[in-house]
Order: C-alpha cells, then structure tokens, then sequence
C-alpha cells in the first residue's frame, strides 16, 4: 500500500470540499478551484493557511472596525471568561448586557431608549418587523399589517427579513414561503435617466401617494439609511431620508432604519440616520458592534413602543420572543471595548478625513473606460463596471466581470467581494492612508487587468 502524505493545507482543502457548505456560493464553483483557507489576521490583513498575507478589503464582510487581533478587544473577551461565558436574558441579566444597554442608548438617536438584543442582522430586523407588528396589534389598530421596503433591499437571510427584502436573484425562489410588502424605488440616482433631482422625487412622490390611499393598512417602512449595501451601495441624494421620516410620521408609520450595515462609523457618522439627524421608532444595528468579534445584534426602540407592551401579564401583551444567545456577555463585553476604542481613538473624526483621502485617490478611476459610477459615504464605496461608459450599458451576468476583478484583486494580495457589477471597497476604519493607498493601487489593477485586458495601468 502506498502512502500519500498531504500538507496541513491539502488536508483542510479536503475536508472543507467533502463537507463545508458556504454561503452566497455556487459550491460547484468553489469546489473546482483551491479553497482560500484563512489560519490568522493581524491589524488589517488576514494570512491564509499557505502563509500569504491579503489586506482584509471588505473588513470581513462589512464588519471590521479596529482590525483584527487586537489586544483590548482580546482582552475584554478574555476577562469575562472569567467570570462567565453565557447567562440567559429570559428573566434575568447580566452585567455587560446592562451596561452596553446604557452605552448604546448614549450614542443612538434621540428617542431610542430601550434595547433588545439578538446575535445578527436578520434576526434583529425580524424583531423589528414583529415588534412593529405587535405594537399596532397591542393598540388595538389591528388593520396596520404591512409593510413598506424598497426596491433592491436586504435586510438578511430569515423569512421575516427576506419578505421586507425585493433583490429578486436572492429572494424570488422563496416567494410562496412570504408575507407581501409594498415596494417603492431607492433612488439610484446613476440609473435614472433624470439623475438625483429625478430620482429623490420619483421615490418620494411614491412613497407620499402609498401613505395617502393606504396608511391605515401600514405598520412600518424599513430602509437601510443613506447607503443599500447588498443592492450595490446606492446611495440616497441628500435629504431623501429626512423627507421620508417625515412622511411617515405625518401618516402615522413606523420607520424602522435598518443600520446592521451602515452603523458604528461607517458612513462618517456613528449612524447614517445621524447624517440627516433622523431618530427612527425601531433601529437594528449588528456587524460593527462587536467590531467584528462575536455574534452580537440589538433592536432599539422607542418607550413609546417598549409602553404597548408593557401591561398586566393577564393581557397577553408580552413580546414573545428571544434567542438563546440573546444578550451573551462575552459578546456585549467586547462591544463594551469596542465602543471605548471609538471613543479613545477617535474613530469617527479618522473616518471624515480617510473619506475625503479615498475620495480624492479614486477620482483618477473616473476616467477609465469601463467605470461607470463611483459611490461613496464614508468607507463604504462601490465602484460600478459597465461594458459601455457613454450608454451605461452593464455587462452580462455571465460574463462574471466583479467576480473576476474580486479574483484579481486576490492575487494581488486584497480581498473583496463583488455585488454582480459592483467592486466594494469596505476597508477596517482603522486603515491608516498609507494602507489605503495599497489598497486602491490594487483595486485599479485588478479593475484595468480585467476590464481593459492590460496588465498595467
């Protein structure tokens, strides 16, 4: 018998092909090709089981802040260790959950006082939708059933989240399992013909004619604030979120922003629905809480909804609902040190000034032939590759153009992630400029390799 000895890497491979199944991956793709198999980060870069080191360009899908590895976040984790790993919230507390409560009520928008945990986004915004559904049931305005989205949303994976959600691609095999909501445009200001004017007024005159003929039947209108991640990072033309909170108040709905993505600085504000000092009933937030630690969501929401719950327990006005991990202490520990880092390193003040630095450092894109739009707030940033820059014409699904400038970017040595079209550029906000230049340097030969079929630019 004859004995084959395989590195630690052809072994992981193996064993990651037989019995690993990924997400948002056609795995008949993934298994023809050797698996990336990550062993360790340090700061922004990720090192992979074969030794090669990748800036992390998309801050592990969306949600690192301070990098990885790093010690004050290690040791948060590690201090509550000692003390305890998990104690339920169903009837009890713990003390990071309580105390991440406070911090968190400190720095959301005016008016959200009262915070539900969970682990994700999804499973937040599904909080969301069913406390706003309740809260008009608890009133005794039993008709407000329904839901308002936009068109392109995500708000995550679960049911409840996928029928607030209108990206066909992801969403439309699973419509028989749905509850319908009314869908109204993002304003995609590049996509239409009128430009931004047209496009904010579009979405608003819609939204304002829904709320006429139907307000009565409407329990919420969920919106992922300034930037829709998933949809290809749109980004709303000023006021569009201010004009629409009016709306619904003057209609009596309830806005819920939905911030897992946009939240903890990445748009230049703690959260995008400060950008337009907007105080939403209902705010998810989730990835950057933890920054990018562990497994920690939270819904917040008004006392004013927390007040219809709040009854004799003979009422049956509970909120029945909660997760095992729900409050997890080590979680909320190491957002606990999350929060303090934004505060000792000025997170927020770092991002206004690395923006503007990206800002001008992708300006010399905008004359390549096959950019068609660059998007930016804050560090969230899409850049957007079309066949034809004069007619805007994209390029055809099967041409797999982002994943194959995503690739190219990989063998330079960063790591992202294409939305169809669209190369995100999602950096951890701790980036200094000198590693966000490389990672631009990058991002333009990956773009002009695979667009422009050179190899330099």
């Amino acid at each position: 018998m004859v004995i084959i000895v395989t590195t630690d890497y052809e072994r992981l491979a193996a064993i990651n092909k037989s019995h690993l199944w990924h997400p948002f991956t056609q795995m008949k793709d993934y298994n023809n090709a050797d698996p990336l198999i990550i062993e360790r980060g340090e700061g922004i870069r990720l090192y992979d089981a074969q030794g090669r080191a990748y800036y992390d360009g998309f801050s592990s899908v969306w949600l690192n802040v301070h990098g990885h590895n790093v010690p004050e976040l290690n040791r948060a984790i590690a201090d509550q260790l000692g003390r305890v790993a998990h104690s339920t919230l169903l009837g009890m507390a713990n003390i990071p959950a309580i105390e991440l409560a406070e911090k968190l009520v400190g720095i959301a928008p005016k008016g959200l006082n009262k915070v539900f945990y969970s682990d994700s986004g999804a499973t937040g915004v599904e909080i969301a939708i069913k406390m706003a559904f309740q809260y008009w049931h608890n009133r005794g305005a039993r008709g407000k059933t329904t839901f308002i989205t936009m068109n392109q949303a995500y708000h995550g994976d679960t049911i409840g989240a996928v029928s607030v959600g209108a990206i066909p691609l992801y969403h439309d095999v699973f419509r028989p399992m749905l509850f319908p909501s009314h869908v109204i445009p993002y304003p995609y200001a590049y996509r239409h013909e009128g430009g931004a004017a047209e496009a904010l007024e579009g979405t608003l005159t819609l939204l304002r004619k829904l709320l006429e003929t139907r307000a009565d039947e409407i329990a919420a209108l969920i919106v992922e604030p300034i930037v829709q991640g998933a949809s290809g990072m749109i980004v709303m033309p000023p006021g569009c979120l201010r004009e629409m909170a009016a709306l619904c108040r003057k209609y009596d709905v309830l806005l819920i922003a939905d911030e897992v993505a946009t939240g903890f600085g990445r748009t230049g504000a703690m959260f995008a629905c400060d950008l337009e000092s907007v105080s939403p009933d209902l705010m998810v937030v989730g990835k950057g809480l933890t920054g990018g630690y562990l497994p920690v969501a939270a819904t917040l929401a008004t006392d004013e909804i927390y007040e219809a719950f709040y009854a004799d327990y003979h009422e049956q006005k509970t909120f029945f609902h909660g997760h095992s991990y729900t409050g997890n202490p080590l979680g909320c520990a190491v957002a606990l040190a999350s929060l303090k880092l934004f505060e000792e390193r000025k997170i927020i003040e770092g991002v206004r000034a690395k923006a503007s630095f990206v800002e001008n450092k992708l300006a010399a894109l905008k004359e390549r032939p096959h950019i068609g739009d660059i998007r930016q707030k804050g560090l969230m940033i899409g850049i957007e590759l079309v066949r034809d820059k004069g007619s805007r014409e994209p390029y055809d699904w099967v041409e797999r153009i982002g994943v194959r400038t995503s690739m190219r970017a990989r063998e330079l040595g960063m790591l992202t992630r294409p939305l169809g079209n669209v190369i995100v550029f999602i950096p951890p906000l701790v980036s200094t400029e000198a590693e966000l230049e490389s990672m631009i340097d990058i991002l333009a030969e990956s773009i002009v390799n695979v667009t422009e079929g050179s190899r330099a630019l």
